[in-house]
């Protein structure tokens, strides 16, 4: 636990994150970036981990940087040291696509700026039916193009969708981005972290290392051609095929019981 997020991890093997900055919108700060870079690490080498559940507390779920804490900051900086902010932002979200586990983003109120892209980083978005996505950059005077949202973004929704919520930088209600593929699920207020951890819950029961194969190809798959992308799978479906779950799922069927997956 950190001052400014609050960390949980229950028996079923979900870790919850909360931001807990309430009074301020859940604003991130330079210590807050560099704490959840390194906590994504962290979990990344810990087998207890198996999903993780990330939201916020009060009625945002992240709404970006801190306007004085590091807006007004950054404008002070030179060249280098600005590049090695930017540098760290994209650790953050790097960091985020390289867990093995899944990521459910229970987005409880609005995602803006890089609040936006964390939740576009994740697995899974579950949204509550108020909550709004912005990317809004462009709206202090920085490109669209930032912590990877250029990258993510165009590969669920599109180019062209893409292009004019990066350069417009307006508000995305629930219920557009439901219809647009941005939103998993879209739930009452009060439902939207429970929706989050069923989601984790299940995942986090699942095969893990079968998973973590999965979300791994995914994202490598995204730059390959139909050849390279078949090898890969085949190679990845060879390592499965060697994993206790593997064989763990195949005696289960033999015994008629539901399996008991290890994430080995």
């Amino acid at each position: 636990m950190t001052s400014s997020f609050l960390f949980e991890l229950d028996g079923d093997g979900v870790a919850t994150v909360t931001f807990d900055r309430a009074d301020r919108l859940n604003a991130l700060t330079f210590e807050v970036y560099r704490e959840l870079t390194d906590l994504f690490a962290r979990m990344n080498g810990d087998e207890k981990v198996r999903a993780v559940v990330l939201t916020g507390a009060g009625r945002a779920f992240c709404s970006g940087g801190d306007v004085h804490d590091i807006i007004g900051e950054l404008v002070k900086w030179d060249a280098p040291r600005l590049l090695g902010f930017t540098r760290m932002t994209g650790e953050l979200i790097g960091n985020m696509r390289r867990l093995r586990a899944p990521i459910v983003a229970a987005v409880n109120g609005v995602a803006a700026g890089a609040g936006a892209v964390i939740a576009l980083a994740s697995d899974f978005r579950v949204m509550a039916e108020s909550a709004k996505l912005a990317f809004l950059f462009v709206r202090v005077g920085l490109a669209g193009a930032d912590m990877g949202a250029a990258y993510l973004l165009p590969r669920l929704v599109g180019l062209g969708r893409a292009t004019e919520l990066l350069m417009l930088g307006d508000s995305i209600p629930a219920a557009e981005c439901a219809r647009v593929g941005l939103a998993s699920k879209v739930v009452p207020l009060e439902q939207v972290v429970a929706e989050a951890r069923a989601i984790a819950v299940r995942l986090a029961r699942g095969p893990g290392f079968a998973l973590a194969m999965t979300k791994k190809l995914l994202d490598a798959e995204l730059s390959m051609t139909l050849e390279q992308a078949l090898e890969a799978e085949a190679q990845g479906q060879e390592i499965c095929m060697q994993t206790h779950d593997f064989r763990e799922a195949y005696q289960a069927f033999v015994d008629k019981r539901p399996p008991k997956f290890e994430g080995r």
